[in-house]
């Protein structure tokens, strides 16, 4: 089945930080499955590069991953004149690299928050401003961040997390009013719950929280990682071309309710 033009993203270059494992690992299959080549950034270990690459190149995906801190303006330059260099010109920016600590604000310390708001917002900064000026240099480029529904919504023990999120909303739109002109689109993408790695601890049968997830989301599931492919595919593709500024939530209908409905 031939991909609508529209959503042709063959001879794109697609750099998705985070990209080794979980949600980034989804979305950046999913811009590949659509034709793009895919880069993903990690810092943790090169062997963990090397594994997220070979799962790709398994799948048939054009794939390559560099290692390099989001946070480090210098590394960062020098990676992505690295991955143009050596790839191709970026085309797409997915800032998915991020981290949460749950702590509560009272017992938190500022070296906490700082690690946070640095990994989770900083990043973003100078991960878009590296790329974007070369995107401006050639008059065309797709932004993608990763926001949380913590970008409206507050949660016990996850204020950083949330303060970092909610910064990113606004710094997605302020992106999207500045780069406009240059025909670069910036919106973002909000995850609701989704089975992961990460969660499966929770998703237990009979686990209050996971019980109380399910209740909360109109659609009464988990998301699955693969559900995300579509929204990122449609954000760095052509059909969003007079799209920017927004957040895109794909979260099962929670921020649409303030209770999921009961049955009867």
């Amino acid at each position: 089945m031939q991909c609508h033009p529209l959503f042709d993203l063959n001879g794109k270059v697609a750099l998705v930080t985070g990209g080794t494992h979980g949600l980034g690992m989804a979305m950046a299959e999913g811009l590949a499955s659509a034709g793009a080549r895919i880069v993903v950034n990690g810092q943790s270990s090169q062997e963990k590069i090397d594994a997220a690459v070979t799962h790709y190149r398994e799948r048939g995906f054009d794939a390559y991953g560099y290692r390099f801190d989001v946070c480090d303006p210098a590394q960062v330059e020098a990676a992505v004149g690295r991955i143009e260099a050596e790839v191709g010109p970026i085309d797409i920016l997915v800032n998915n690299a991020g981290i949460i600590k749950r702590i509560p604000l009272l017992e938190m310390a500022l070296d906490d928050w700082e690690q946070v708001i640095r990994t989770d917002l900083t990043s973003v900064f100078v991960v878009s401003k590296s790329v974007v000026k070369r995107m401006i240099e050639r008059g065309a480029g797709k932004v993608i961040n990763i926001c949380s529904m913590m970008s409206e919504l507050g949660r016990d023990s996850v204020g950083a997390y949330a303060a970092a999120k909610g910064g990113l909303k606004m710094l997605t739109r302020n992106m999207a009013t500045e780069w406009a002109r240059h025909n670069i689109q910036v919106n973002g993408i909000g995850p609701g719950y989704f089975a992961t790695s990460q969660t499966a601890p929770i998703r237990v049968p009979g686990n209050p929280l996971n019980e109380f997830i399910i209740q909360r989301t109109p659609a009464g599931k988990w998301g699955d990682p693969a559900d995300l492919q579509g929204a990122a595919i449609f954000l760095a593709s052509s059909a969003s071309n007079f799209v920017t500024g927004q957040i895109l939530y794909v979260d099962g209908g929670i921020l649409a309710t303030i209770g999921r409905p009961q049955g009867e």
